[in-house]
């Protein structure tokens, strides 16, 4: 037996999260240029798609009460207005609308960022190699953990999506997707005042597993819990 493996000790194990797992009161989640003109020219993604997963993670949002804020880019004169499925979650939410691409660049955005003072920033939006990776990796430089929830954010390509995720995960982000957001936050089935919560977004947004948890309830009144 070598040196090593004599000197070695077992570790314990405990029923506890893992510490980079988000919850709902650890981050501030920013949901950037979801918008017309941004979405015209993605094609890493389809419209429906996208619009589905960044509806998923607004409802998912707000029914956690998670620090959200809602960023646009020359709203009035170029861009278009959010997708409603993005700001119904969150009414009489002011959006802040921005010139700079980098939203970590700009004034407002960051007073807000600074007024919520979360360790965590999550990020979501259009378009991935540009207005996610100017934040992500402005965050990171200054100190805070970043997660990318991927399959609600899009690109021009394929490629310059997957290059910037690549990206950004080189710089230290960490990528999620959509739903895995959803279920982060609630985590335990036996959370029974977010469970009806966390399914019925899961039914309307989940996609295929929205589609099965409603088989569930009806053909067997089946319970996660």
């Amino acid at each position: 037996m070598t040196n090593a493996h004599a000197t070695a000790v077992q570790p314990v194990a405990y029923a506890k999260p893992g510490a980079t797992l988000l919850n709902a009161n650890d981050h501030t989640l920013v949901m950037i240029d979801f918008q017309s003109q941004m979405a015209f020219a993605t094609h890493s993604i389809d419209a429906v798609t996208l619009r589905n997963n960044a509806a998923l993670v607004s409802h998912a949002a707000a029914g956690f009460g998670v620090s959200t804020i809602l960023t646009t880019v020359a709203e009035k004169s170029f861009s278009g207005p959010m997708f409603d499925e993005v700001t119904a979650p969150f009414p009489g939410q002011a959006l802040l609308d921005r010139t700079s691409m980098n939203t970590w660049e700009d004034e407002a955005v960051i007073r807000r960022v600074n007024e919520i003072a979360k360790p965590r920033i999550v990020l979501a939006g259009l378009w991935t190699s540009v207005c996610i990776v100017g934040p992500a990796l402005s965050a990171l430089d200054q100190g805070f953990e970043v997660y990318v929830i991927a399959d609600a954010c899009g690109d021009v390509s394929t490629e310059a999506h997957e290059r910037a995720m690549e990206r950004m995960v080189q710089a230290g982000a960490r990528p999620i997707t959509s739903l895995q957001y959803l279920l982060e936050l609630q985590r335990d089935w036996a959370r029974g005042e977010t469970y009806d919560l966390t399914t019925g977004i899961a039914k309307k947004f989940g996609g295929a597993y929205g589609i099965g948890i409603n088989y569930a309830k009806s053909m067997f009144n089946a319970h996660e819990g």
